[in-house]
């Protein structure tokens, strides 16, 4: 699983790249095979009437052709990327449950009787 994380109207910091990295590392026990995870952190504007809003974006690539994006925001950095991470999770498993369904189906396909 490749991660590759940028920022966007903050400054990239150690901590910061360590912390999402380390977040987003955690969703390849939820989903096997998970092939690229593009993340984006950050804050929209300087100048928001609610005060600093900030933002984390993950777009997941997975096998057959399945992308997964994501976006949430927040008033702390981190706990945007809190939000992403728990949301990611919650798209792999209908991912995966799409997917077994998919698979079950073939195999009921196979074991089907045919009466002659």
């Amino acid at each position: 699983m490749i991660i590759t994380v940028q920022t966007k109207g903050v400054d990239m910091t150690e901590p910061i790249r360590e912390y999402t990295h380390d977040k987003l590392e955690t969703l390849a026990k939820f989903f096997d095979g998970i092939v690229r995870v593009g993340a984006v952190v950050g804050q929209r504007s300087a100048h928001h009437q609610k005060g600093k809003i900030y933002f984390a974006e993950v777009n997941l690539d997975l096998p057959k052709k399945y992308t997964i994006r994501v976006e949430k925001e927040a008033e702390d950095l981190y706990k945007a990327i809190d939000k992403v991470k728990d949301h990611c999770k919650v798209e792999l498993e209908k991912v995966k449950n799409k997917i077994r369904a998919k698979d079950n189906e073939e195999i009921r396909g196979y074991k089907a009787y045919h009466m002659e």
